[in-house]
Parts: structure tokens; sequence; C-alpha cells
């Protein structure tokens, strides 16, 4: 164990269960909130009625249109009705785009947020925030970034695709697997992220052949809490990285994106962190982490090649460039010909 580190909690209240969305009139008055915007995407119209419905008189308004990679136009739509509305909070219902939406609201106007997500990918647990302006995505951490109260009900997740699910639980999955080897990580990250891991890789294939099994949703939604936490409170490396560039400059579909660049970042770094290797090879019973995780994809009919997501072969040299053009911290170093073969292996699918 680290005999010395430094662990910074998130200041978030968390609400988990099954039927929880019934607390959000109370979390709402916890608040002090009168005129909350509720937020979602087109295709969860219905679903944020129903949460201004439950707000009643709360909840003058919805913005619908959030949209993935939390592009700076739509944030400043929004924004016309948060300042039309006199609005003094947001509830963000769904995946990482609409979460995302609330975010950049809190950004530029420091408003309480209230999230429900409805998938696994974390980002309500987190002070990250990533925007896209120009067909270049950037990332930024701020406290007003981070939600200040998520509530998971089970029951949000029991009709999420089976596709989805399978793809926003690897999205968790690559959050801890950076957190393992992070250069701020520490013994409570990493017990975290092993015990997410752990509960995904447990969970997954019982929901692919129960969707509807509540206990299997619960296990898998707590793992990508556990999995959303580390991501929060760690610097991430190569993966991340790859992802924000490629999604950013191709509008790739994100979650899609992590599954399938997670093996080929975790095999580029597994040479240098042998301790998270172990790590995840305990989490997934199995000696060999990489091939286990490339198991579960395919179990879960996951596309395993950048180019079946609709990455043109010809970027790979803008998206080295890229992605090379800020430093950030990984455990090996990351250099454009060892990174630009990742990038090709992992278009065409192949290489591990």
């Amino acid at each position: 164990m680290q005999d010395s580190f430094v662990y910074q909690m998130l200041p978030a209240r968390v609400v988990f269960g099954h039927g929880t969305s019934a607390t959000l009139p109370a979390e709402a008055e916890r608040l002090g909130l009168r005129r909350l915007l509720v937020l979602s995407t087109p295709e969860q119209v219905a679903l944020a009625q129903r949460i201004q419905q439950l707000l009643g008189d709360r909840a003058p308004s919805t913005f619908n249109t959030a949209t993935m990679h939390t592009p700076v136009e739509v944030t400043k739509r929004a924004l016309e009705v948060v300042e039309a509305e006199r609005i003094d909070g947001v509830v963000a219902v769904g995946g990482g785009s609409t979460i995302g939406l609330g975010k950049a609201i809190a950004l530029r106007t420091d408003l309480p947020q209230i999230v429900l997500p409805t998938t696994y990918a974390g980002s309500e647990m987190t002070p990250i925030l990533g925007e896209t302006d120009d067909g270049r995505k950037t990332t930024q951490r701020s406290p007003k970034i981070q939600p200040e109260v998520v509530i998971y009900d089970v029951d949000l997740t029991l009709s999420l695709p089976l596709m989805m699910s399978a793809l926003s639980a690897f999205n968790a999955l690559a959050h801890a697997v950076e957190a393992l080897y992070a250069p701020d990580s520490n013994p409570i990250v990493a017990m975290m992220a092993e015990e997410g891991v752990r509960a995904i890789v447990d969970a997954l294939p019982k929901v692919l052949k129960e969707p509807d099994d509540p206990r299997a949703r619960a296990t898998l939604l707590y793992g990508a809490w556990l999995c959303a936490c580390c991501l929060g409170v760690t610097t991430m490396g190569l993966h991340h990285k790859l992802c924000h560039t490629l999604g950013g400059m191709f509008d790739l579909p994100h979650a899609q994106t992590h599954a399938i660049v997670l093996p080929y970042a975790l095999a580029y770094n597994a040479p240098m962190v042998p301790e998270a290797m172990s790590r995840l090879c305990r989490a997934m019973r199995s000696d060999d982490a990489i091939g286990a995780l490339l198991r579960l994809e395919r179990d879960c009919r996951i596309p395993l090649a950048l180019r079946d997501i609709g990455m043109p072969r010809e970027g790979i040299a803008r998206a080295v460039k890229q992605a090379l053009s800020n430093p950030y911290g990984n455990p090996r170093p990351v250099e454009s010909v060892a990174l630009a073969e990742l990038l090709e292996h992992a278009w065409a699918g192949t290489g591990i």
C-alpha cells in the first residue's frame, strides 16, 4: 500500500435505489430550488415530461435538444431559456449528452444541478466537462461543474437497450482502468476501481441474458457509480485523451469509441503497470485482463474497429497530431509512431 497519498472527496449527494426518482421534489426543496429547467435529448422527451410533471410548478420549462459531445452552440441556446425563464437550477435526465449540457450551463451560471442518469457512463460523478467547438473537443475541471445531487434510480435503466447498456458499461470500465494507473491514484481509488470492474463484469452477462432483472441492473449501476467516482478524482491518460480527440474530430459516438479504444490503450500501457494489471485480472477472474475484455466485448456484439463506427483511415495522422498537441500524464511515453500504430490497429480491429 502507498504510505503517502492525497484523496480529494467530491461534494456530491447520492441517492441510490429502486424508485428513487420520487425523491426528486424533496431534493429540489432541500436545495431551495423553485424554477428548474429539465434537460434531455430529443429521444428522451417523454421521460423529461414525466420528470417535469413530478416536479409540478417547480419545473416551468424543458430543453430537449441536448447533443453528443456538448456542442457550444447548443449550450448557448439552452442559456437563452435559462435567462428567459429565470431558472435557478437544472435537472439533467439521461446519459452523457444531457449531463454534459447541465454541466456546461452550471459552469457559466453556477446554477445547482440534479442528475438522474439513465446510462452507466458516469459523467454525473465528475467535475469534468468536455465541450466541442468547431470540430475540436476540449475538457476542463471546475468545482462549478460537479453536480450537487445524483439520483440513481435503477428503474430508469431497465429499458436501456442491450447494446447501449453494454457500450455504456464499457465506458464505465474505462474510467476504472485508467484510474488504476493514474499518476494521482491512491489506495482508496484502487479499491473502488477494482470493485467497480468486478461488479460490472459480473453483472453485464446477466443483464444480457435477462435485461429486466432488477438485481443485475442494480449491480451494474453500482459498479458504474464506483468507476465514475474514480474518474472524478484522478487524472486520465492516453485512453481518454484518444477518445476525446476522436470524438471531437470525427463526431464518433462516445460510448462506442471508448469500448473500441479501451483494450488497445490498455495493451499499450500494460508493460508499465503490473500492479494495475494484477488488480484487473483479479477483478475479472482471469489471468489475461485484455483477453477477458475482448471476449466480453464479443459476447456483447460490440463493434471492435473504429472503421465500423465511421472513422476515416486518412484521419489517423490528424488524430495523432492533435492527441500529441497537449501533454498529459500516461505511464508509458506517448510517441507519434507508436500512437499511429495503436490507431491503425484500432481502426482495423486487429493487432491484439
